[in-house]
């Protein structure tokens, strides 16, 4: 009889626990996309210390930092979706009540703006492949 509560809350929290793998995800691929940006940062500061700076190269990073800002907010939305969806899964299973339409929006959410973020990422690095492509093909 004890063991059913208790394999009862086990389950509770393996359901719970599931939406956090793509948590984890979503926070390697945040900081890949701070790290990305920290770049696009420091060239942006070398470009302004030359003398004249290439206004062409500037308006890329700039489009390329605007394309990340993208990544970043689409990211950080599904990070919060993905924790809204377990909080909704835990506290549903606890209080035994349907919230499988806010679940589903949760997690659906979160993982359309994973994709989302990771779209905008497969941009900026298009861009910047194209930019260094640029850079060999004039030298």
């Amino acid at each position: 009889m004890l063991n059913e509560p208790l394999s009862a809350a086990a389950h509770v929290i393996q359901l719970a626990l599931t939406p956090i793998f793509l948590l984890t995800a979503v926070g390697a691929l945040l900081n890949v996309f701070a790290t990305r940006l920290g770049r696009i940062s420091d060239r942006i500061h070398a470009l302004k210390k030359e003398d004249h700076p290439s206004r062409a190269e500037m308006n890329r990073l700039r489009l390329r930092s605007r394309t990340l800002d993208v990544a970043v907010t689409l990211a950080a939305a599904a990070g919060v979706m993905t924790c809204c969806s377990a909080i909704t899964l835990f506290f549903g299973v606890l209080r035994a009540s349907g919230h499988s339409g806010i679940l589903f929006l949760f997690f659906g959410g979160g993982l359309v703006c994973a994709v989302g973020g990771l779209t905008c990422f497969v941009a900026e690095i298009i861009m910047a492949g194209r930019t260094l492509r640029d850079e060999n093909d004039s030298d």
